[in-house]
Formats: structure tokens, sequence, C-alpha cells
């Protein structure tokens, strides 16, 4: 089951992680050397809007990831975990519904995909690694 405390745990596993708050600071919000990779992201009017009936309830995730090609790879995997709205169009990120049906491997897989990027590949590795005994 992932829940909010499963995303931190995670996220402040990885190397250089911190946790803070969105510039409004209504949020939290997950960086690794002051980037955001991933944020609490509740639904705004206009998502609602555009979304209209397929709207989730409960709680929301942004996450950034790598590229265009990613976000589009993460729509499409089936889970429906994963969705986007206007407001991220040409934007490399996505927004993840976090419920408690959302598998913990999914979140794992998506944490190390999320900072790739951000972290050299041992480092990664051990982080997420001892995350996932606790």
């Amino acid at each position: 089951m992932a829940t909010w405390k499963d995303v931190s745990r995670l996220a402040l596993a990885l190397p250089q992680a911190e946790e803070g708050t969105t510039s409004g600071g209504r949020n939290r919000a997950w960086t690794i050397r002051k980037k955001l990779f991933v944020w609490e992201r509740p639904l705004r009017k206009s998502d609602l809007e555009a979304l209209g009936d397929s709207a989730p309830d409960g709680p929301i995730l942004g996450a950034r990831v790598e590229h265009l090609i990613a976000k589009e790879a993460l729509l499409a995997d089936g889970s429906g975990v994963f969705f986007t709205t206007p407001h991220f169009d040409g934007y490399p990120a996505v927004l993840c519904h976090v419920r408690p049906d959302t598998g913990r491997d999914l979140v794992v897989d998506r944490a190390d995909d999320l900072h790739r990027d951000a972290v050299p590949l041992h480092d990664r590795d051990r982080a997420v690694g001892e995350a996932l005994r606790v």
C-alpha cells in the first residue's frame, strides 16, 4: 500500500534529498540538490474541470520525469495511477494518484525512475535498497 509516509520515506532515502514545502508553503515537496522532483499536488478547479468524471479522489503526487517520452510511457503503463492535465502539457511531469491499492513496488520503481538523472547509480541503488528494508 502506498501512503504519504511511503512517499516521504522513499524520497528521503535518496542521497541529498530534502523535504520541504512548495513555494506557497501549503504542500509537501521533496528536492535533490534544490531541484524539485516530487511534490504534493492537490487538483485545482481547472484540473477538475478538465478531467471531469475521471478526476480521482484523494491525494495526488506531482512527479518530474526525465523527458516527455518517459511521461508518455508512464501515462500508457495501464496501472491507472498516472495521469496528466492540460496544465502539464509540454512539461516532463506526471500526476500520480496516491491510493491504497497503489502497489509498494510501483512506488519503488517510479522513485528510482524519477531521480535517475540526479544521483549517481551506486548511491541510488544503495539508498533504495536501504529504504526497502524498513
